[in-house]
């Protein structure tokens, strides 16, 4: 399906959701959060969250927030019985997780594989199956654009540059983008 003539603009900071149709673009930047795209390819609706960490570790409040993977899952599973649709219905994708900085130590225990695997099991858990997924490895964030009209996430990939120290403060060198 092509572009629609008028597009809805939206770009997720870390703790946000959304849910729309056909007519959205929904973007976000990621570190080491995570992104969970949900598209129904029937009904040309879905949604992107943004999540920061894995749970709140307490019980879910009345209002949800898109900060912890549990109430994103929240949320999105809202979205969907409102639709009158099921978790099966939907293509699901994971982004993130990365290690931000070069350097950095990287295994199983650390905070954006933990991310990572609350995603999965959470997924898993309320019925839905991922279908591709981009995550961890490599350095530098990622930006995502979701075109809810065809279901399609671009991804684009950046770099860490050679970091600068100062004493024990990494600072990365600053861009062009910034004079």
């Amino acid at each position: 399906m092509k572009e629609p003539s008028q597009v809805l603009e939206i770009f997720l900071q870390p703790g946000e959701f959304y849910f729309g149709n056909r007519d959205t673009r929904i973007r976000t930047q990621l570190g080491s959060c995570v992104a969970i795209t949900l598209w129904h390819p029937a009904r040309k609706i879905g949604g992107m969250c943004h999540y920061r960490l894995p749970t709140w570790g307490k019980a879910l409040a009345d209002a949800l927030e898109g900060q912890y993977a549990d109430e994103v899952m929240q949320l999105f599973l809202g979205e969907i019985a409102a639709a009158g649709t099921l978790p099966s219905e939907y293509e699901v994708k994971l982004f993130g997780g990365g290690e931000v900085f070069s350097g950095v130590e990287r295994g199983a225990d650390r905070v954006p594989a933990r991310h990572l695997e609350a995603g999965r099991s959470l997924a898993t858990r309320y019925g839905f199956r991922i279908k591709i997924e981009d995550s961890g490895g490599g350095t530098g964030p990622r930006n995502l654009i979701f075109d809810i009209w065809n279901g399609n996430v671009w991804v684009r990939k950046f770099k860490d540059p050679a970091p600068t120290t100062a004493g024990n403060l990494r600072v990365p060198p600053r861009s062009g983008l910034d004079r």
